[in-house]
C-alpha cells in the first residue's frame, strides 16, 4: 500500500454469544484465557499495532456481543468493516447453523460491502467431548461455498482461546487478506 493509503483495519469479531470470541481477543492480545463466560454488553473494543510485510498497520478490533437481544446496538458497530472473523463453537453446532444470518446482519449494515472473512471454529479442545461437534470437512466445505459467493477466499481456521492454538494464525490471516484486498482495490482506482 502507498503512502497516505488506508493503515486502519476494522476487524469485527461476529458470532452467537459464548462462541468465544472475546476470549480469541484477549488471547490474541496477550491477556490471557480466563474460564467462565462474561458477557459482551454492546460491543467491545480494542487496537493492536502491527507489521505486515514491512508495513505498520492499526488494527481496531470489534467484539460485537452475541445475543439477539443486542441485535439494534450492534448495526452501527459494523460500519466501516475492514473484514470480520466469522466465530462458531465447535462444540455447539447451532452456532454453526447461525452463521448465514450473522453474514446476512454484516452485510445489511455494511452498506452491503463484501469484505475478507476468515471462518473460524473456535474451542477445537472441546471437540472430543462434544455430542454432535462441527467436523472440519464439514466447516471447510462451508468456507469453499462463502469462497464462492463472496468472490474471496474464505479460509478456515480451528481454534482454542483457551490453548492459544491457531489464534494468531487466525488474526494474521484475515489482516493479510484484508491488505491484499485493499492493494488491489487501490490499484484498480
Amino acid at each position: 500500500m502507498a503512502a497516505g493509503q488506508r493503515k486502519i483495519f476494522k476487524i469485527t469479531l461476529l458470532g452467537d454469544g459464548a462462541v468465544g470470541k472475546t476470549s480469541l481477543r484477549k488471547t490474541y492480545l496477550g491477556e490471557g484465557f480466563k474460564d467462565g463466560y462474561s458477557m459482551t454488553i454492546g460491543a467491545d473494543f480494542a487496537v493492536k499495532r502491527l507489521r505486515i510485510d514491512d508495513q505498520d498497520f492499526v488494527a481496531q478490533i470489534w467484539d460485537l456481543a452475541g445475543q439477539q437481544r443486542f441485535s439494534a446496538v450492534r448495526e452501527v458497530y459494523y460500519r466501516g468493516t475492514s473484514g470480520c472473523l466469522l466465530v462458531f463453537d465447535i462444540s455447539r453446532r447451532s452456532s454453526f447453523e447461525n452463521i448465514p444470518s450473522w453474514i446476512a446482519e454484516l452485510l445489511k449494515n455494511n452498506s452491503n460491502r463484501v469484505v475478507p472473512i476468515v471462518l473460524i471454529g473456535n474451542k477445537s479442545d472441546l471437540r472430543s467431548t462434544a455430542k454432535d461437534p462441527i467436523m472440519r470437512d464439514q466447516a471447510e466445505e462451508y468456507a469453499r461455498s462463502l469462497s464462492g459467493w463472496s468472490g474471496f477466499t474464505v479460509p478456515y481456521i480451528e481454534t482454542s482461546a483457551k490453548t492459544g492454538e491457531n489464534v494468531d494464525e487466525a488474526f494474521k490471516t484475515l489482516l493479510k487478506n484484508i491488505v491484499l484486498f485493499y492493494e488491489k482495490l487501490y490499484a484498480q482506482q
